[in-house]
Formats: C-alpha cells, structure tokens, sequence
C-alpha cells in the first residue's frame, strides 16, 4: 500500500487534510503524480508545478510544500503540504 496525507495550512492551522491510497503496481514516482493529481481534484484546486525546491525536500525526506509559487492561480492558503506515510 502506498499513501500520501495532504494538509491544507493557513496561519499555522491545519484547514484540511486527506489521505490517498494507491495499491496499484505503477512507479513511485507515478503513484505520487496520481496521488497529487486526486488531492487537487479532492481540494478543488489546479496543480502545482514542481520547482527544484519541492523536488528536492520531496527526494530528502518524502516530504514537502507547495506555496503560492508552485501555483499558477492565486490561493487562499499558505502551502499545500504532502507527506509519504507509507510505502509497498
């Protein structure tokens, strides 16, 4: 099973959050595509890009944040926050 948590953070609180499982026999890095792709859907927000920063936190500790720069329309939260917290 592979899962990731998303959090929603404005001021220091916590707004939302959801976990995404994905059981299917795609890469990693597909399953964390798939899994962004369900929580914007599930948030109703656009997809943020990857820059060099979320890649390398993202590598380092399965961890890492999307703030209003990874976004191309503005948003009214501080960063979206993904997490791994478990893997096959």
């Amino acid at each position: 099973m592979f899962r990731i948590w998303a959090k929603i953070f404005k001021d220091n609180h916590m707004l939302a959050d959801t976990v995404i499982c994905n059981d299917t026999d795609d890469t990693r890095t597909h399953k964390v595509f798939h899994a962004l792709h369900d929580i914007c859907v599930q948030f109703d927000l656009g997809e943020p890009i990857w820059l060099d920063s979320n890649i390398q936190d993202f590598k380092k500790h399965a961890k890492t944040r999307f703030r209003q720069d990874s976004f191309i329309e503005h948003i009214d939260f501080d960063y979206l926050e993904i997490h791994v917290i478990e893997e096959d």
